[in-house]
Formats: C-alpha cells, structure tokens, sequence
C-alpha cells in the first residue's frame, strides 16, 4: 500500500464530505463497482459510472499501478508540495477510490473475491481468460455473487477466431476500415486524432452495464457484459458501412468532404483560413447559390443532391476558387446570415475557451486539485452528475476498503510486508 508522489495522497471520503440525502441525487448510488481496468477504455467506463454516482473501486498493481500514472509530461502539479498528476491519468480516474492489491499472489485473490462478493459489478480488460487463474473470471465470482455483472472489454471479444488477440486502439482502426476512410483522398490513410475506439468502447460497455442493472431489478440475476474493440470500430462505420453494404462497393476516402451530401466540406479562404460549409440539402444549395452570386441550383447537373454527387469534382472547381476571394469571417456572417450551417475551424485551446463550452461545465475542477479535467457531457435535471473527488492518489484509499473487509489493523499490516497490497 502506498501513495504515489504526483498525488493527493487524502482518501475519496476526505475530499469532499457528502450527506446521505446528498448520495441518495444521483443515479447510480449505491451500485458498487470493482475496477479492474486499465489504461483508457474500461477506465473511461468506469469513470461515467463514478460520475453518475456508482462507488468504483480502481484496482491496481502495488508500487506501479495504472501505467498512465507516469505517461507524462504533461501533468498537472502541486506547487505547493511539488506533487504531479499526469494528463493522461487524470483523463478517466476522477471520482475513484484506489487500492493496491497484488493479484498474483493468493492473499490479493481472496482480498477481491470478497470485494467481487460485495460488489454489483466488475469491469475487466485482461486478455480472454488472462483472469481464470488468479481466480477472478466470470465462473468464479458469479458463483460466489450470482447477482454480480462481470463486464469485459477486449481487443476482439470472447469468441470467434481472433479472441486471443491483444487489441489496441490504433490497430482496430486499421482494421476496422476507420483508417481507410480517414485522410485525404490523395495520401495515406490516418488514425482519428482521439483514441476513439477505445472511447466508444468505453461508452458502449458503460451501456450494458446500465442495460444489465435494469435487466437483473427485473430478474434478480447478474450476467456477462461482452465488448470490444473491433465490434465497436465496425459498428461506428454507420452510413459508411452501410454504403459498401448497399452498393458492395469499397467506399474511398474523402478527405474532408462527405460520400453522401456535397458541398459538405472544408474550403481555404482568402486569409489562409478554412471553414466547414455543411450544406445538406437542395434548399440550403440555392441559398449557398445566393450567397456567392451563382445560379448553380438551376444547373442540372447541381440542381438536387445526387446530382450535385455525381458530378461532385466539376462543382468544387467552381466553388474553390470563389471561396478564396473573401477572408472566413466574412464568409461565415454571408452563410450565417443565410440560414447556412457553417462554421470555424477551431485549434484545442480556442474550442476550450468557447463561451458556450465554459456555459456548459465541460471544464471543471476539483477542491485543493491543481487538477482541470474535460466535464461530463450527459446533463440530468434531476440526477446529475457531480465531481467530488480528483484523481486518487496510488492507492490512497487501501486502508479504508479493507476496513470494509473486517481486517483488523495486524491482519492490513501483515499484507503490505508480504507485498500485497
């Protein structure tokens, strides 16, 4: 058991003390989670639920812990006691207690078997089966908690021909088909700038996690939650997929422009800027039409949408060169006055810094934190969502769970000589 330098070393309950009738706001209080989850997407999951109200307890190795807790520069630090946060950590562990436990050992085993026997859910990302032996598989735990949701996040799933595989985030979107369609059309292909696979997957195991609460306050039993990365890479594919499933044509790669709708796309400007100008539909072409002093909308070749698809190239050497007589915020006053959908190209600081971000608590802070942290996008009116507690320290909070346990203070102190914990 130890506290990381780099952390608040106070435990969740010091950080901000809550009433019960406080607790009883949120969603999810009193659902107890067993975090068993690592690096980005189990831990993005876990973290929704955290904000939502679930008690999640984040499980990880003594001395090492979670290997985004040293992914730094950047990090966030204390200038008072020179402690530091690093960016990546403080991503998806907001809200979460930490404990150490060893599970190689058999005393880590037994210590989070009884924790999986008090606990509504566990989420895991070990490889397929990587948790049988040490005894914390879904066999196991559900026979000692039949109640228990076991969830899973893996690289390819638990069955199928390619179940044993690591997954990582930049592979499936190679595999996926994401990376083809990703770039522009005349270079090679590109990852998304987020790791976005492991994100969704995240949001979608965090889903049936939700889905198998509200199935077992009907049945009473627990089941396994199954997810992963390339089921969620090809299922994010959406009108893409579905075009090559219509068309059995392999869709190309478009740059910044749309397979679907055009002009539906990003144009340079005459002050070296771009725009995105997201005309979707035959009545916002004739105003586009209007605003640059053309009659394109009476052409047949652009009159309605397929055909303004069809002969999408010989509609851009029109609309390119216009684009560059006028600087962006003149063009986008034009559109915005014409009831155009348009918009900036923002960099991370300025999309930060919007007055309509800053309005919506989609940066936040936590007391005695130097930490700021991306805010949660779900608003309940009746439930919301709260931030008590900043990132935990490596462990900060071993001693107050295994109070839970009954451990007397010899039996704590046993464990952590033996390297337990």
């Amino acid at each position: 058991m130890q506290s990381n330098q780099g952390q608040d070393t106070r435990s969740h309950s010091q950080q901000q003390p809550q009433s019960n009738q406080q607790q009883s706001t949120q969603a999810l209080s009193g659902i107890k989670v067993l975090d068993l989850s690592r690096v980005l997407a189990g831990p993005s999951s876990t973290q929704i639920l955290a904000d939502l109200g679930a008690e999640v307890i984040k499980v990880e190795r003594p001395v090492v812990g979670d290997e985004t807790r040293q992914w730094r520069p950047p990090s966030f630090k204390d200038e008072q006691t020179g402690a530091e946060t690093a960016a990546y950590f403080a991503t998806v562990n907001r809200n979460k207690k930490s404990i150490t436990v060893d599970i190689t050992k058999p005393e880590g085993q037994q210590l989070l078997q009884q924790l999986a026997k008090q606990s509504d859910v566990v989420v895991e990302n070990f490889k397929v089966g990587g948790l049988k032996k040490y005894g914390l598989d879904y066999e196991t735990l559900k026979a000692i908690n039949p109640k228990l949701i076991y969830a899973s996040l893996t690289g390819f799933g638990q069955d199928g021909p390619d179940a044993n595989k690591p997954g990582y985030d930049y592979i499936i979107q190679g595999l996926s088909g994401l990376m083809s369609i990703t770039g522009p059309s005349d270079g090679e292909p590109h990852k998304v700038g987020v790791a976005v696979v492991d994100l969704f997957a995240g949001l979608q195991l965090t889903v049936g996690i939700q889905a198998a609460l509200l199935a077992r306050a009907k049945t009473g039993e627990g089941q396994y939650v199954d997810v992963a990365l390339l089921d969620s890479a090809v299922a994010m594919l959406a009108n893409i997929g579905m075009n090559q499933l219509a068309s059995g044509n392999t869709p190309p790669r478009l740059g910044n422009a749309h397979p679907n709708i055009t002009p539906y796309q990003v144009y340079a400007t005459a002050d070296d800027s771009h725009f995105i100008l997201a005309c979707g539909n035959d009545s916002q072409f004739a105003k586009v039409c209007q605003v640059i002093g053309q009659n394109l909308h009476q052409d047949s070749r652009y009159a309605t949408n397929p055909e303004r698809v069809a002969n999408r190239d010989s509609l851009q050497q029109i609309l390119v060169p216009i684009f560059k007589q006028k600087p962006r915020e003149e063009w986008l006053e034009l559109f915005q006055a014409a009831g155009v959908p348009c918009g900036p190209i923002h960099n991370v600081t300025e999309a930060l810094a919007m007055p309509q971000v800053q309005a919506r608590n989609m940066v936040v802070s936590f007391p005695d934190s130097p930490v700021r942290a991306l805010g949660n996008p779900i608003k309940l009116s009746k439930t919301p969502v709260r931030y008590d507690s900043a990132p935990p320290a490596l462990g900060a909070d071993t001693q107050a769970v295994l109070e839970q346990l009954n451990l007397s203070a010899e039996q704590v102190q046993q464990l952590q000589d033996k390297g337990v914990i």
